[in-house]
């Protein structure tokens, strides 16, 4: 288990919310400081990057897509976070406050509950959040989580067995990786396995902004870690697990057919970000907002207003990214060309189903997406939350 190099930061939630500029899961509170008009003296690796030309074989996605909601696959799920589709299609989707983690038939939508994690304390914006399955699941039949305890944030993995009793078909937890900084918000909690097989992790600065550009902290970073918690091989740092830095709040993360990392970011009281993830490199926050134009820093390729994004999860499917949105209550599409957009981004679902949390690719080239509305900042309706099932173009 690699084990932190610096002792996170926990303050209390009061200061946090006064420190954050943001409230809570993108709904922004003004402060007087704003964003900082001059640069922070880039870290190691940061130098300024804009996307190149796509490449000319690259096959433009359509300019206009469409949505269409085939079906609600269940209803009536509590705080719904974590959603990692299961070899065969069915889903796995973790509760945020009750710690629980549940199985959905991707044919019924009949709702197993496989177990608790335990140490799971959920507070604020923390809670069982993050769910992966392993690679290698056929085999090793290994769910992975990412979740707040007392003292931190940290990411474990259990077998899981489903010929055992409903609610006890979890193995005792095996702590991998721990020492991610926690708080009120800003947690973070995405985790996902990468094409090349290793964990990758999204963290937040939990309020504290410096820990961004601080590379001796996990806060506000993308971490990429072998399956056992280790640095991967091929990280900056060989000794490090810290792969992108200068992150604010990453939420969602997912990789196009050439391999490509994207991920979403809450932004603060201006920009909210979906930004390409190179190793090495450095974001920005607290130093840059949005399309800064700073030397030292990427710039994302998108940006939002807060009250329209708000982003959580994405995924890739023909050809675009897919953001959820949560203060935003809408689908993004954002169509691609290689590396690059190639139009603006369109909405859907524009509060229809209120807060959007996770979305992930199903195996026909459709979307799975959940709601939030249960999660104490949302308006819930009958039936509230839901995984909604979705035709897409």
């Amino acid at each position: 288990m690699r084990r932190p190099r610096v002792t996170p930061v926990i303050a209390a939630a009061a200061t946090l919310l006064l420190v954050a500029g943001c409230s809570s899961d993108g709904d922004s509170i003004t402060r007087p400081e704003g964003r900082r008009s001059s640069p922070a003296k880039p870290g190691s690796g940061g130098t300024s990057s804009s996307p190149g030309a796509p490449s000319p074989t690259a096959s433009a996605a359509p300019d206009k897509g469409s949505v269409k909601v085939e079906r609600t696959l269940t209803t009536k799920l509590e705080s719904p976070w974590g959603l990692a589709p299961l070899p065969g299609g069915d889903l796995l989707v973790s509760s945020r406050d009750t710690g629980k983690i549940f199985k959905v038939s991707a044919d019924t939508g009949k709702k197993t509950e496989l177990g608790s994690v335990p140490g799971v304390s959920a507070a604020g914006e923390g809670g069982l959040l993050g769910l992966a399955v392993s690679s290698d699941f056929g085999s090793d039949h290994m769910v992975y989580a990412y979740f707040t305890t007392d003292s931190d944030n940290r990411i474990v993995r259990m077998m899981y067995d489903d010929k055992r009793a409903a609610g006890n078909q979890l193995g005792a937890p095996d702590t991998l990786f721990k020492g991610i900084p926690k708080g009120a918000i800003h947690n973070g909690g995405r985790i996902a396995f990468g094409p090349d097989k290793m964990l990758y992790a999204g963290t937040g600065e939990s309020g504290e902004r410096g820990l961004a550009q601080d590379l001796d902290s996990f806060g506000g970073k993308i971490l990429r870690m072998t399956p056992e918690g280790e640095p991967a091989h091929g990280n900056p740092d060989a000794d490090s697990v810290v792969y992108s830095y200068g992150h604010r709040n990453v939420q969602g993360l997912a990789w196009d057919r050439d391999k490509r990392l994207w991920a979403s970011e809450f932004g603060q009281d201006t920009w909210d970000e979906l930004n390409q993830i190179k190793p090495g490199k450095n974001y920005g926050w607290p130093e840059a907002e949005g399309k800064a134009d700073e030397k030292g820093f990427v710039d994302p390729l998108e940006q939002w207003k807060p009250e329209d994004a708000s982003p959580s999860g994405i995924a890739i499917a023909k050809g675009s990214v897919w953001m959820a949105g949560l203060r935003g209550e809408r689908l993004w599409r954002i169509p691609l060309k290689g590396d690059r957009p190639v139009a603006k981004p369109q909405s859907f679902l524009d509060g229809k189903y209120g807060r959007l949390r996770s979305v992930v690719a199903s195996e026909d080239g459709g979307l799975w997406v959940t709601t939030s509305n249960t999660d104490g900042r949302g308006e819930p309706d009958k039936g509230d939350d839901r995984i909604l099932k979705l035709k897409v173009s």
